[in-house]
């Protein structure tokens, strides 16, 4: 075992103290990353597919579903930040949720009826929470503050090149063997994730730091409050978690409802089409998720945050234009750039307003079940939408939520960057270019 951190070092982390040993974590945590994308989102927008052309199900009652499993992750979400917080055996946690998810999710062809593809996917949201807070936790822990950014950015950059190549396989995959493909290669990525879990080492982790602690005071002075009350204690926190909450409500729904659209042209082609669509949207992310790592503390963050929420109105508006398959991949490249931007900007943002108080995991468990609530509520509201007005009215509603989010972010929510470099919360000295270059 490695020695513990003295506590003279306010913020000296792991990855400062023993180089090599960081640099394995590193790229144990890009494996892991890249393994992890088609896991943690189990099933997915294929679920959408997979229910309309296999089980023949309406839009609505996709919808409804898809809702339920998202407030069983919501209900979820912010215990398990806490328990992040709380425990050190953060690998096992991560490891136990893969397989949850995976076993749930590979339940739904042996039972389709509404009921038990309503509890499995709610088993499977409620144990995919953990992923974030915890993956976010052990690059702090590991890397701390100095290089937190670059390390997201780069934990972002092997989510989307998963994600890409996990669409990908299951495009092609499913012109020869159809739709269920997607649960074998579910299966094969879990596998793959586990190993790559266990393969962390523990023994770096700072697990104060990971919970965004410099110091045996800090640890003393900042332990309240948890759970949702956080974000009533950090007025900037709350706008943020508002604004999320408006990102998902647009966002969530934008994917499934262009699945739909193309599965009901093409049927036998819906499941390679969607992965078109994945696919050519997680190619963008890779390069904005590197470029958020790159230049969000020389930028600012507010102003990524932003960009990604800008996004959302245009590209609900471009979806009305055309039900040509090829016009709307196309337009899905946009989603990568919002969704690219937003994954690698929001646990930097969450660390920078709770940077020094113990909370950090709670906090983003906070964030995280205020955006679930959004993505719940916007895949029925998109759902009974669309049949009641048709597939463009449901997309310009989904553009109108995110003008709204963008209003909000604009004139309420502060740059963050700021209390990292200034003075608005106690802070340490932070090192290290060897956690910066372990990061890469």
């Amino acid at each position: 075992m490695l020695p513990e951190p003295l506590e003279a070092l306010i913020e000296t982390p792991m990855s400062s103290q023993y180089p090599d040993q960081a640099k394995r974590a590193g790229r144990a945590l890009d494996a892991a990353n890249f393994f992890l994308a088609d896991v943690r989102d189990g099933l997915g927008p294929y679920l959408a597919v997979y229910l309309l052309t296999e089980q023949h199900w309406d839009e609505a009652r996709i919808g409804v579903v898809m809702s339920i499993a998202t407030i069983a992750g919501i209900v979820a979400q912010t215990p398990a930040g806490a328990l992040v917080d709380a425990i050190r055996a953060k690998r096992l946690v991560m490891a136990l949720a893969a397989v949850m998810v995976t076993l749930a999710s590979l339940s739904l062809p042996l039972f389709p009826t509404f009921l038990p593809v309503a509890v499995s996917q709610g088993i499977a949201q409620a144990a995919a929470v953990i992923f974030p807070p915890a993956i976010a936790a052990v690059s702090l822990g590991i890397f701390g503050h100095a290089a937190f950014t670059r390390r997201i950015g780069r934990n972002e950059t092997f989510n989307h090149a998963g994600n890409a190549v996990a669409a990908g396989l299951a495009g092609v995959s499913a012109c020869w063997f159809g739709p269920t493909v997607v649960f074998y290669l579910l299966g094969a990525m879990a596998v793959a994730s586990l190993v790559s879990i266990l393969t962390i080492p523990e023994a770096v982790i700072d697990h104060d730091l990971a919970r965004g602690l410099h110091g045996a005071e800090s640890s003393r002075e900042h332990e309240q409050p948890t759970g949702l009350g956080v974000l009533l204690s950090c007025r900037p926190l709350l706008v943020f978690a508002i604004c999320t909450a408006l990102f998902h409500l647009s966002n969530a729904a934008m994917l499934p409802l262009v699945g739909q659209k193309l599965a009901l042209q093409d049927k036998n082609m819906g499941t390679s089409l969607m992965s078109a669509c994945i696919v050519a949207a997680q190619l963008v992310m890779v390069p904005f998720a590197m470029l958020v790592g790159a230049k969000a503390d020389g930028w600012g963050h507010k102003r990524f945050f932003l960009a990604a929420l800008l996004i959302l109105p245009i590209r609900a508006a471009l979806y009305t234009l055309s039900d040509n398959p090829f016009w709307l991949v196309g337009v899905q490249l946009l989603d990568g750039v919002g969704a690219g931007i937003f994954g690698a900007i929001f646990p930097v943002i969450v660390a920078d307003l709770m940077r020094n108080t113990g909370r950090f995991n709670i906090a983003q468990g906070a964030v995280i079940t205020a955006q679930g609530i959004g993505a719940a509520l916007s895949t029925t509201l998109a759902g009974f939408v669309v049949v009641g007005a048709g597939y463009s009215a449901a997309f310009i509603t989904l553009g109108a939520v995110a003008a709204i989010g963008v209003i909000i972010c604009l004139l309420a929510l502060p740059e963050t960057r700021h209390v990292k470099d200034g003075a608005p919360r106690p802070q340490g000295k932070t090192t290290a270019p060897a956690s910066a270059i372990a990061a890469e």
